[in-house]
């Protein structure tokens, strides 16, 4: 038997249901009508292609050395005396037979004074020895003088003839030691300062000479660098397979930038290479000439130049920036026939400029993505804008890291299809880089 207060609860727990089922339907009906219909797709996304270019090109090595002038003299005295006059401008440019220094000359002018008066006298010695030998053979004959003594006047004679060569000798060297007085520039160059002024003792010949000052030569100048070992046997290498020509055999053209310089402004060429290997380094010195007829370079400057690394070769290439990293592998994203995103694996190589070489992994009919890389997803439709990558982007951009483009025009291989000029002109612009991501060029 059921309670009734159980059952008139239930029945009004119904009642309120029954109630409330209306408003519960209409608030249901008005959820279903507010509802939006589901967004459309994403367009597709925008991206900027470009096909790779072939290029022939020349990788260049880079070393840092210091500059060097071609000659160094040091300016000593070769007598000693007294400093009279210093009168040449330091630092100045000097010429050679400019006088310098003024010693004392009037210890050397008397030495020289003595001397010729031992010439005179020696050779009044021998006119006296010469006409008392000739007496004396004169009246040999008739048993005047005896065969000794006639051999005594010859010796005399003899002797007199080798005193006045003594003092011609004496003679020479006073008036050498006169023109000693005068010191003169032995080149043209740059001079230094006055290590000695005038009213100072200065001690000239052998031993301890007195150093008065130093010259160095101005133009040309060198450049000293050390090579190491590893790229000594690449440059042998490369010689051997007639794809580059050794420094040994003849000149080959380098560049040199100073330290507050963009780019490599001096070109020279390698003059020498060193016989051996330095054991405690590992190096091989090289050196290359450069003209200097400003006098911008300095001898001591530190430097960085750029020597050619490879032989020339015919290399495809596509903007640096449109490579990617994945982990230890680059690749690019390339847009299909289809406008569809392609992922490829790549081997790159050298560096020039702003552009890249890539061995392996693309052809030069793909369109490669150099914008819009990040909206780009390997597998999805992109909105492409091709340009072309051509010699308005220059390889030559300030600061490349390792490479420098060839100065003169190449052609591609004959299975290449080349998209604009071969080569780009080695004054070309360096406000032209790549497109930044997002525009268009």
């Amino acid at each position: 038997m059921r309670s009734p207060g159980r059952d008139g609860s239930q029945n009004v727990l119904i009642g309120m249901y029954l109630l409330l089922a209306p408003s519960l339907l209409l608030l249901l009906a008005g959820a279903g009508c507010d509802r939006k219909p589901a967004p459309a797709a994403p367009p597709p996304a925008a991206v900027t292609v470009a096909k790779p270019i072939w290029r022939e090109v020349i990788e260049w090595d880079e070393y840092t050395g210091r500059l060097e002038a071609v000659k160094v003299s040091r300016v000593q005295a070769r007598v000693s005396g007294y400093i009279e006059k210093a009168d040449f401008v330091e630092g100045s440019i000097v010429k050679e037979g400019d006088t310098l220094f003024e010693i004392d000359v009037r210890p050397f002018a008397a030495a020289l004074a003595k001397a010729q008066a031992d010439v005179q006298r020696g050779e009044a010695q021998v006119a006296y020895a010469t006409n008392e030998y000739t007496r004396l053979e004169g009246i040999r004959t008739s048993g005047g003088a005896s065969e000794l003594e006639l051999e005594n006047a010859r010796q005399r004679m003899k002797e007199a003839e080798a005193i006045v060569a003594s003092a011609q000798a004496d003679v020479t060297e006073a008036q050498l030691n006169v023109g000693f007085c005068k010191v003169t520039a032995p080149i043209s160059g740059r001079i230094s300062s006055k290590f000695v002024t005038a009213g100072n003792l200065v001690n000239g010949g052998n031993g301890n000479t007195t150093l008065l000052t130093t010259i160095t030569t101005t133009d040309p100048i060198y450049c000293t660098i050390e090579a190491d070992e590893r790229s000594v046997l690449k440059y042998q290498k490369l010689a051997a397979e007639k794809k580059r020509v050794s420094a040994r055999d003849a000149q080959i053209p380098c560049f040199l930038a100073l330290a507050n310089e963009e780019g490599f402004p001096h070109e020279g060429m390698v003059d020498f290479v060193d016989n051996q290997i330095d054991p405690q380094s590992g190096t091989l010195r090289a050196r290359g000439v450069f003209k200097n007829s400003n006098g911008y370079l300095l001898a001591g400057m530190f430097a960085r130049v750029r020597i050619p690394g490879s032989g020339r070769y015919q290399a495809l290439l596509v903007p640096d920036a449109a490579v990617g990293s994945d982990q230890n592998q680059k690749f690019l994203l390339v847009a299909d026939d289809k406008n569809v995103v392609q992922y490829k694996l790549v081997k790159i190589g050298a560096l020039f400029g702003n552009a890249r070489v890539v061995e392996e992994g693309i052809t030069e009919q793909d369109r490669v993505i150099i914008n819009g890389r990040q909206r780009a997803i390997p597998g999805t439709t992109v909105a492409p804008t091709e340009v072309t990558y051509d010699a308005t982007i220059p390889l030559t951009a300030p600061g490349a890291p390792s490479t420098q483009e060839l100065p003169h025009r190449a052609t591609a291989p004959a299975t290449a299809q080349t998209n604009g000029p071969a080569n780009a002109p080695t004054n070309a612009p360096a406000t032209a880089p790549v497109a930044k991501e997002g525009e268009a060029r």
